[in-house]
């Protein structure tokens, strides 16, 4: 169908040094000399091309590699790439390019390499500082790797993000609470914090069904993810997605994306593309259509990405929605008297309380246009 440039782009590195018992991303183990990773990226990098000879990479203004772990491909397969995609699309400074990276494969040889192709924001995997938590999480760094690994990063990097976890089992509220400390007084200039999900089909899950770990405690995550927010905020962080703070300045620009409905291109296996024009929004991954939303659906599906947002909607959009959706209106009244939201400044914003019981609040959203 005929559609709105694609603003964002997605690629997707499936490789791992090895696989977390938490983990249910479309990853693989794989060893650093391995094969596949080489006709991966060859493969990948023809399908950059295509792309861009298809006229699909001129209005990009965010780059996320993710995966898996790129920085697992090494120096070389990255080179190859970036330059590819360098070549393929305007990387200029102003996009933000932003990869994924853990600590034991981030090399100081390596930042100044990917910097110098053109990535200028990192994602760091480090998930706790504990060397005990990370050893229960089946991490394959401690400690002392991820502290070099931000040490690296920071050698190149103003824009460098680490992602945190809380409600791993075993893991004491004092032993979260240093890490995001910790995180802060390395100096990064955003932090990502997830409370731990058991998925199905994982060795977490297989663990938890034969009695041989808890499941995550629902108000030990709640006041968690509070003490973070209390942490980061006092530290001059503000927090301005469900689960991410930055300083101001360097909120990231393919997350934000990624809740206001911009339209991304997925490439890589199971990369997901959210195609749009006016009347229709469809998702595709690995070449099957897995949302095909009609105008309705959209304009409900914006109001709830929204709500991942801290500042939220704004009057006029709510208006603009209930051309489509008339009981929005009523809908944002309600959620205000259960104090999932506030309306303050013009706009409709989430509450703390909104954002954990995000279920309840992102599905009556969605209910506008079933």
């Amino acid at each position: 169908m005929a559609h709105d440039p694609y603003k964002a782009l997605y690629l997707h590195i499936p490789f791992c040094v090895k696989r977390c018992g938490y983990c249910d991303f479309a990853t693989t183990a794989a060893a650093a000399d391995a094969p596949a990773m080489d006709e991966y990226v060859e493969s990948l990098v023809l399908d950059i091309r295509r792309a861009s000879k298809g006229g699909e990479l001129g209005a990009l203004e965010t780059v996320y590699i993710g995966g898996g772990t790129p920085s697992h491909l090494g120096i070389a397969r990255l080179s190859s790439l970036l330059y590819a995609l360098s070549l393929s699309m305007h990387l200029t400074p102003e996009v933000e390019c932003t990869m994924e990276a853990n600590p034991e494969s981030l090399t100081v040889p390596m930042v100044r390499d990917i910097w110098a192709l053109g990535v200028n924001r990192l994602s760091i995997g480090v998930q706790s500082f504990d060397d005990g938590v990370l050893r229960r999480l089946g991490r394959a760094h401690d400690g002392d790797g991820a502290r070099r690994a931000v040490a690296a990063a920071q050698a190149r990097f103003e824009n460098v993000s680490l992602d945190l976890m809380c409600g791993i089992p075993g893991q004491s509220a004092a032993s979260f609470e240093a890490s995001v400390r910790e995180a802060v007084s390395l100096g990064v200039t955003h932090v990502s914090v997830y409370p731990l999900t058991i998925e199905p089909h994982t060795p977490f899950d297989r663990a938890v069904m034969r009695g041989e770990m808890a499941e995550p405690d629902e108000d030990e995550e709640a006041a968690a993810m509070e003490a973070a927010r209390l942490i980061l905020e006092n530290a001059g962080f503000q927090r301005y997605e469900v689960a991410s703070y930055a300083r101001p300045g360097f909120e990231s620009r393919h997350n934000t994306a990624y809740w206001t409905g911009a339209p991304y291109l997925g490439l890589g296996a199971s990369a997901v593309t959210m195609t749009q024009n006016a009347d229709r929004r469809m998702r595709v991954q690995d070449g099957r259509v897995v949302d095909d939303l009609d105008a309705r659906q959209m304009a409900a599906e914006d109001l709830m990405l929204a709500m991942r947002m801290a500042r939220g909607v704004a009057d006029e959009t709510v208006a603009a929605a209930a051309k489509r959706l008339p009981d929005a209106p009523a809908v944002f009244d309600e959620l205000a008297a259960l104090g999932l939201v506030r309306h303050v400044g013009g706009r409709w914003r989430p509450t703390d309380v909104g954002w954990l019981c995000g279920n309840e609040l992102y599905g009556r959203l969605l209910d506008l246009a079933p």
